[in-house]
């Protein structure tokens, strides 16, 4: 495949390229500790067992490829027999007995062979169909560990800001607490504030469960536990989507890894056509022997004879009770099966490289929009506890304020995140991920 090269090259490239100031092997622990994404994406190319499946699939279509040669070039034979042999015939008084010698050195050529040129063909096919497969899914989980990665960022700055959230819900609490004490706020407020510490609370240990899944989920994929990771930079310049939706769409259709295998797929269904219908053809070799013996026609003693033998061996099919027919009836179906199962995948590939490219654009959109609303929440929450200290805001204002500045600070976090994360989705998608990708992704990171 032209292609062949194009994820190799992110492969080494990206994991090659990439230093860190930090190593996993500066932490104790009991299993091993990835840190930064070059980490992970190391250990995920040593572990992933769907990777390794790929990879061994792929050399059992090359080991296939040579066999499917190797029954095209000359075939030698030799075979040896030496017997002791005690000859008695009718009508003779003496027992004759003797050894025997028989040395035998064939060699055969196909000359014409439809069907095995057929099957060379199709083991050819097939190895580039499993070659698209293995590509597609090192793209696939480079860019889940990406994705895995960056949704652990996630959990922890959400956990982060939880407890910022609680922070100063507990300092509202206090104010409110030591106002009742004073007897200048009302029980229904202190209730309101101890309400707003618990439910934040509850939070907290809902997002800690989340936080611990999404490790695991990292985990599971790489082998690696997850240290204090590099972190996306507050400063890192994500570059806008270019061309439209349909462009990415016609790239996918011509670039994406699955839809690659699945039409190498239709065209090693259409070579099986050709080698069911080769069954009608007739077969050609060409037979070069040469035979050393001294025993004839059941073992009986002939005078030493040295035999060479060159002719063409010609067999031609005339009957076979209908089984052709069937297999070529059979083989015409499963070409109309990878036909159909070759569109089922571009019309999936389309929805998933349509949805990402949706994603990509209205990430854009939205990270500015929550740029916006952080600063408009935090204002407000500002104002709000500067109003409660005048007494011109009450107790619910400041909390509800709180809870809207936090709150909008996360989804400005999930946001950034989802971004890069859909990026590289709609480029796995197309075909087009390269290492340069992944060394941009990288270099958006810092350490914590």
């Amino acid at each position: 495949m032209k292609n062949k090269s194009h994820l190799t090259g992110l492969v080494f490239s990206a994991l090659c390229g990439w230093s860190s100031s930090v190593s996993a092997a500066e932490f104790v622990a009991l299993d091993p500790i990835g840190i930064t994404l070059e980490d992970f994406f190391t250990a995920a190319l040593d572990y992933s067992p769907r990777l390794k499946i790929a990879e061994e699939s792929l050399k059992i279509g090359s080991a296939r490829k040579r066999a499917a040669k190797g029954r095209l070039l000359p075939q030698l034979n030799a075979s040896a027999n030496v017997s002791d042999n005690r000859r008695n015939a009718s009508g003779q008084s003496q027992v004759q007995t003797f050894d025997g010698e028989r040395y035998t050195l064939q060699l055969s050529q196909v000359l014409f062979d439809w069907q095995t040129f057929s099957q060379r063909s199709q083991a050819k096919l097939t190895e580039n169909l499993l070659e698209a497969e293995y590509f597609g899914e090192l793209a696939f989980l480079l860019s889940d560990v990406a994705e895995k990665y960056f949704n652990v960022l996630q959990a922890n700055d959400v956990l982060e800001s939880i407890d910022s959230e609680l922070n100063a819900v507990n300092n509202q609490l206090n104010q409110i607490q030591s106002l009742y004490d004073r007897q200048l706020a009302q029980i229904t407020d202190l209730y309101q504030a101890q309400a707003s510490v618990a439910a934040v609370e509850s939070e907290k240990l809902q997002l800690q469960s989340e936080f611990a899944l999404r490790q695991e989920a990292l985990r599971s994929i790489t082998g690696l536990s997850a240290g204090p990771l590099y972190q996306l930079s507050a400063e890192a310049q994500i570059p806008p989507l270019q061309n439209s939706i349909n462009y990415w769409v016609q790239q996918a259709r011509s670039g994406n890894y699955q839809i690659k295998a699945r039409e190498f797929a239709v065209q090693v269904a259409a070579e099986r056509i050709s080698e069911r219908r080769g069954a009608y053809m007739p077969r050609v070799s060409l037979i070069v022997q040469r035979q050393d013996s001294n025993t004839g026609f059941e073992n009986a003693p002939v005078p030493q004879n040295d035999n060479t033998y060159l002719g063409l061996d010609v067999t031609i099919p005339l009957y076979a009770g209908g089984s052709n027919r069937a297999a070529v009836s059979e083989a015409h179906s499963q070409q109309l099966i990878a036909e159909y199962q070759l569109q089922q995948e571009q019309l999936e590939t389309s929805e998933r490289v349509r949805s990402a490219y949706l994603q990509v654009q209205s990430s854009e959109l939205r990270t500015e929009a929550a740029r916006k609303l952080v600063e408009s929440t935090s204002l407000s929450a500002t104002a709000a506890q500067r109003g409660f200290e005048l007494g011109t805001v009450t107790n619910v204002d400041v909390l509800n304020a709180l809870r809207d500045q936090f709150r909008a600070e996360r989804d400005l976090q999930r946001t950034r995140y989802e971004h890069v994360i859909y990026n590289l989705i709609l480029k796995r998608e197309t075909g087009i991920l390269t290492a340069e990708d992944m060394l941009e992704v990288g270099g958006w990171l810092e350490a914590p």
